[in-house]
């Protein structure tokens, strides 16, 4: 059955966006950008909330940029031909090929998903769409690239819940820029 992943950079204070809704800081090195290429191309379709799905638009028109690096074409052709479902109910429809708005809730689609056939997990992005799916417990592996930088408040990586969940470190790696990659698998 395929896993439901939670994969973002975030800060060592534990934001992936600052209080001004900036990001910049997360700008992968060529170090990274290499790693978080492999992680997606295990992935076999990713879920996004309305403004992670917004940020993301650009990797769809990417590949028409001739003064783009070959890591990001490649990234581009990844990004394009991946399966994206949106969860969004201020969107009448969605751009890409390979995208569509969801038809259910997030439990009705994670359920339908990991039930069919198919390779690679089941990614999902958007602090409050993963918020939703850690608090429905359908989250089966947290993901951090922790870079090392405070940036005070924003938007947190762990949703603000009441809910326990114990976690078992199952791969770690430090990036010569300083970000840590941790990877915990959730304990059932």
């Amino acid at each position: 059955m395929r896993s439901v992943i939670y994969s973002m950079g975030v800060s060592l204070d534990g934001y992936i966006v600052g209080p001004d809704g900036e990001f910049g800081w997360t700008k992968p090195d060529e170090e990274i950008f290499d790693f978080v290429t492999g992680e997606i191309q295990e992935i076999g379709v990713h879920l996004l909330g309305r403004r992670l799905y917004e940020t993301m638009l650009f990797w769809e028109t990417a590949d028409q940029d001739p003064s783009l690096e070959d890591s990001m074409l490649e990234w581009a052709a990844i990004w394009k031909r991946l399966p994206k479902v949106v969860f969004s109910t201020t969107l009448p429809a969605v751009q890409g090929g390979n995208t569509r708005l969801a038809s259910s809730g997030l439990a009705e689609e994670i359920g339908r998903l990991r039930a069919e056939p198919g390779e690679g997990d089941i990614a999902i992005g958007g602090a409050t769409l993963a918020a939703e799916a850690a608090a429905l417990d359908l989250i089966d592996e947290y993901r951090t690239r922790v870079h090392p930088v405070l940036i005070g408040g924003g938007i947190p990586y762990f949703p603000r819940q009441e809910r326990r969940a114990d976690l078992e470190l199952v791969e770690n790696r430090a990036f010569g820029s300083g970000v840590l990659y941790l990877r915990y698998r959730v304990v059932r």
